[in-house]
């Protein structure tokens, strides 16, 4: 029991955590409340944004999700005195994200399955993240491999969920470029040397907002746009863990070039 101890969370712990969340959701989805448009008027300039419940219990749950994996990894033996700020990045990024498709899919079976998919992947991240806390933990590599996977599906469902929603550009390139980030500057981080490679987060993040904006205004569908993305960010990933092991440029660019195009190939024939 001690030995599994070492490895795996406290189940009353993630069972409230993952309850609360899920609670923050459902009750965001319940409750109707009035919508607010902020606005900015300057000469030659208005800003107009609505602000709804929804908005706001998005950022809320994020917190929330920040301070309960923060209560949650502490209770890890090899934790000690080390910041756990790399623990959190990731679970609250995954309730920020999942908080956008739930927000826009209809009522019914549709909601409840997206509802059931969102409790599985922050179950997931929860357990992943705290597996990874001790990298000598015999199931650190499949936990890696999860947060991983986990990511690139954020990453994916973020820039689909915003395609359908219609998000404008001065919102949809600066959320791109944050998430994009983050999610680089994370996967880098769990090669197990302890580095964080802000250039390359930050590179990765730029292409990636830039590749939005210009296919902004393209004819695509929502799925289409969320894999022509997804490909350059698993690609310059994949890229600067290649470049870190010390492989020749040549032959580090071959696979990440192969990633973009099936991405992109297989955006333009998915409808």
């Amino acid at each position: 029991m001690q030995e599994n101890r070492s490895y795996l969370p406290s189940a009353d712990r993630v069972g409230v955590l993952v309850a609360s969340v899920l609670l923050a959701f459902a009750l965001t989805r319940l409750i109707q409340s009035p919508r607010f448009t902020l606005t900015i008027a300057l000469p030659g300039f208005y800003f107009a944004y609505p602000i709804t419940l929804g908005s706001i219990m998005s950022l809320l749950t994020a917190a929330l999700s920040a301070t309960g994996m923060s209560w949650l990894t502490r209770d890890h033996p090899a934790l000690g005195e080390k910041p756990n700020i790399e623990h959190i990045m990731l679970p609250t990024l995954t309730t920020f994200v999942l908080g956008a498709p739930l927000s826009i899919l209809p009522d019914g079976i549709t909601w409840w399955a997206g509802f059931s998919f969102a409790a599985i992947l922050l179950l997931i991240v929860f357990l992943a993240e705290y597996i990874t806390i001790d990298p000598s933990t015999p199931t650190y590599g499949f936990a890696r491999a999860g947060l991983t996977a986990l990511a690139y599906v954020l990453f994916l469902i973020l820039t689909t969920s915003l395609r359908y929603s219609g998000a404008r550009m001065f919102l949809f390139v600066p959320a791109i470029f944050l998430v994009a980030a983050l999610i680089c500057l994370r996967i880098l981080h769990l090669d197990g040397t302890d580095r964080w490679d802000f250039p390359w987060a930050i590179g990765v993040g730029i292409v990636c907002a830039q590749v939005g904006a210009g296919l902004h205004y393209w004819p695509l569908t929502p799925i289409q746009f969320g894999l022509a993305l997804t490909g350059p960010l698993y690609a310059l990933t994949m890229l600067s863990v290649s470049l870190a092991e010390n492989i020749p440029l040549r032959r580090a660019a071959l696979a990440p070039a192969i990633i973009v195009g099936i991405a992109w190939v297989s955006a333009l024939f998915l409808r």
